[in-house]
């Protein structure tokens, strides 16, 4: 019976093929294992369950723990930007909860960021002189350019679309691709979280080698988290002094034995 070797033309071991089933008195179990039998894909450990990017490396097992000396719970194997191994009450256990959490964390990291230079830029505007009367805890307060309820309706609106597709994305990574199909440019494979590509990712740096990209990966998270507390800082401090970030930071260091944070729990 002649063999089609049209399929097999693209294939580098096609020659293998025709002197396994040509070859005079080859039993057949031989000309079977003669043919190699291209093997799967390989994923790194973590990958598919946690939802990390196959850009990333990840870390090893002497990477550094929250507690040194302790070990990290299975779940956390250093796939993840960030992870340090720290879950004590287990609440990564489940894949898919993990993957969600993870995507969560990043995203409130994100906009505790923005948050924390949406307050300190204005306020420092304004102690230089080029605006006035700042201040973020009350800005809500504020007479802008037209009615609360026309400013809510438009941010749920334009918030709703951009989160709609987030979520899309979650769900079908890729899905809501918008990268322009240029002849001498590889679009990002879809990776939820990082979109990259031209408009996320101009300068080509998080598509390096892997260990770069988890580098700066784990250099985002840990800021993230870091402007995350300092946000519930900013928080208490408007609570407990009705100042900004800056107005209290130049008290500290004026009088940094009274003006701290054992001072909010002290009566005057």
């Amino acid at each position: 019976m002649a063999l089609p070797t049209g399929s097999f033309a693209p294939c580098s071991f096609q020659p293998r093929v025709r002197a396994a089933l040509h070859a005079p008195k080859l039993p057949l179990q031989m000309a079977a294992a003669a043919v190699p039998v291209p093997r799967p894909a390989r994923h790194r450990a973590g990958a598919t369950k946690s939802g990390v990017s196959a850009v990333c490396e990840p870390l090893g097992p002497d990477r550094p723990l929250w507690f040194p000396g302790s070990s990290p719970p299975p779940w956390l194997d250093g796939s993840l930007p960030g992870d340090f191994g720290f879950d004590p009450l287990g609440l990564g256990s489940d894949p898919e909860l993990l993957r969600w959490f993870a995507q969560a964390e990043l995203m409130h990291s994100r906009w505790a960021m923005l948050a924390v230079a949406g307050i300190l830029v204005p306020e420092l505007l304004e102690k230089w002189g080029f605006m006035e009367d700042y201040s973020w805890f009350d800005a809500g307060a504020r007479d802008y350019f037209t009615d609360p309820w026309t400013l809510f309706v438009s941010q749920m609106a334009l918030m709703g679309w951009a989160e709609g597709r987030r979520w899309a994305d979650y769900l079908n990574p890729g899905c809501v691709d918008v990268e322009p199909r240029l002849p001498n440019r590889k679009n990002p494979v879809p990776d939820v979280g990082y979109p990259g590509g031209l408009w996320f990712d101009w300068g080509n740096w998080g598509r390096g080698s892997p260990e770069p990209v988890m580098v700066l990966r784990t250099k985002e998270i840990k800021n993230g988290r870091l402007a995350m507390l300092a946000f519930v800082g900013f928080w208490f401090q408007a609570v407990y002094t009705g100042e900004g970030p800056i107005d209290n930071l130049l008290a500290h260091l004026a009088d940094p034995g009274h003006c701290n944070i054992f001072s909010a729990f002290t009566s005057h």
